[in-house]
């Protein structure tokens, strides 16, 4: 279906001029609607992935015995970065970094690596306590319980948070086309300056159907990781 809509919007000229018969340009044609969506998952890619690896390291570093003292401190300021609006956010980096991608990254890692932390907290501390005995019983290092025992068990909770963090911002990164960032926002912005709502529309309907698809890629990956998980910690624990 997404497929359809990148290549056949351009062809949809006559169905927009029905539907809108007052707009001469009813289709958006100043950026070819792939080019679009391609630069919308790079944005979201690259700050996809920043935040995740700052949510996977901050769950990691407030549940080891070291930084349990700084997981209030955490979760504090997680949620004070959740209550700036992501254009409050680009319009004091703007000021700071210029137009781009770069204030569109800072607000896209300030709003995603949420619910990464916050899965990471959950999934790490929900691994039961005599599961952790029974792997120091059998002489597992720290390390090892980690990585064959913790993250394993953890890992559907905070694959559901790398998910809903990716859907978010496939969302907002729309708004990032505001600051001069090249995403399927452009369509969206040009059509509300220019009073065309067949460009809304269009990248609407793009920016909506990418982030159901994120979504229901993450839910299969979510079916296939679980037994996968049980599997592979099963076989660790066996002599």
């Amino acid at each position: 279906m997404l497929a359809v809509l990148i290549f056949g919007m351009p062809r949809a000229g006559s169905l927009f001029s029905a539907v809108f018969p007052e707009l001469e340009r009813p289709i958006y044609l100043q950026d070819s609607f792939l080019a679009l969506v391609l630069a919308h998952l790079r944005i979201v890619a690259i700050s996809g992935g920043i935040a995740v690896l700052g949510g996977v390291g901050a769950g990691l570093l407030v549940t080891r015995p070291a930084g349990k003292a700084f997981r209030s401190l955490l979760e504090t300021v997680l949620a004070i970065s959740q209550s700036f609006p992501p254009v409050a956010v680009l319009a004091v980096a703007v000021p700071l970094v210029g137009f781009g991608e770069t204030p569109a990254l800072i607000a896209l890692v300030m709003y995603g690596i949420l619910p990464v932390a916050q899965g990471a907290l959950t999934g790490l501390s929900s691994v039961p306590q005599p599961v952790l005995e029974v792997a120091r019983g059998i002489g597992m290092s720290r390390r090892q319980i980690l990585w064959r025992v913790e993250l394993p068990l953890a890992a559907p909770v905070i694959l559901a948070g790398v998910r809903t963090s990716i859907v978010i911002n496939i969302g907002t990164a729309a708004v990032a086309s505001t600051v001069g960032a090249k995403t399927l926002g452009l369509p969206i912005i040009v059509g509300l300056s220019g009073f065309n709502t067949a460009y809304v529309i269009q990248g609407a309907l793009l920016v909506g159907l990418l982030a159901i698809v994120a979504d229901q890629m993450f839910e299969l990956l979510a079916r296939r990781w679980t037994p996968h998980s049980a599997a592979a910690l099963q076989e660790q624990a066996s002599p």
